[in-house]
């Protein structure tokens, strides 16, 4: 009697083994495809979200034998340009930031990177405040260490846009030894140019 249970057992269990196996294979022969759909609208959709953002790392060189030092993080999404400076090697205090006409970094002076960018031919002034440049930033605030930390965020700007006064590529970043006063023409009277960084894909 106990002989005939154990080969009823046995093959009872053998049968739920066979039975649980053709459930994983009908599983996975079933969700295969399935997770290759899913698998592929992740991707496009995640193509998708790179080629609506756009990002530009530009890196600032030390100029007129400054120290200066670091890089400009740009990334536009949803019609905005996010801008995040990270700079150190500067004396403590305030440093002007524009953007300026040419990409142009090579003078040791950072003078090729010419004047500020003035697309729209309006006076030197503080930003949202009258009339302004539209490479009118503003200042940057060096910590003691001369380390800096900024972000600026605008819908004026686009990177490798059709709008000339609105395009920032092919122009560059100019930091200076001191403050914008925001009314000196025609670029604030923030004296020698300390770090350059052109703007480019």
């Amino acid at each position: 009697m106990r002989k005939i249970q154990t080969i009823l057992l046995s093959g009872l269990a053998a049968m739920m083994l066979f039975a649980c196996k053709n459930d994983g294979e009908d599983q996975a022969m079933n969700k295969g495809p399935e997770d290759e759909q899913v698998k592929k609208e992740i991707k496009e959709d995640h193509q998708k979200e790179e080629k609506e953002e756009c990002k530009v790392l530009v890196t600032m060189s030390a100029k007129s034998g400054s120290t200066a030092a670091g890089h400009i993080n740009l990334v536009e999404k949803d019609g905005k340009v996010k801008m995040k400076v990270e700079m150190n090697g500067l004396a403590p205090g305030k440093h002007a930031i524009h953007i300026h006409e040419n990409g142009d970094c090579s003078a040791d002076d950072g003078k090729s990177a010419g004047g500020h960018w003035n697309p729209k031919g309006h006076d030197h002034g503080k930003w949202g405040k009258d009339a302004y440049h539209m490479g009118d930033i503003g200042n940057l605030v060096a910590n003691d260490q001369g380390e800096v930390s900024y972000e600026f965020e605008t819908d004026k700007w686009c990177l490798e846009c059709d709008d000339e006064t609105k395009n920032i590529i092919g122009k560059s970043f100019i930091v200076h030894a001191g403050a914008d006063d925001f009314k000196s023409q025609p670029s604030g009277a923030a004296g020698a140019r300390v770090a350059c960084g052109v703007i480019e894909k």
